[in-house]
């Protein structure tokens, strides 16, 4: 249950942040980093 709401709450972050991006490489790193924090979480 915490890893299912810890999922929903990265997911959340990413698109919020992900659309605060002006540029694609930007986007890009968002993507890496929420990809990273949700490896470290599992």
């Amino acid at each position: 249950m915490i890893k299912k709401l810890l999922l929903a709450f990265g997911i959340t972050a990413m698109s919020l942040t992900a659309s605060a991006c002006n540029t694609v490489r930007g986007v890009g790193a968002d993507l890496e980093s929420a990809a990273n924090a949700v490896d470290e979480e599992t």
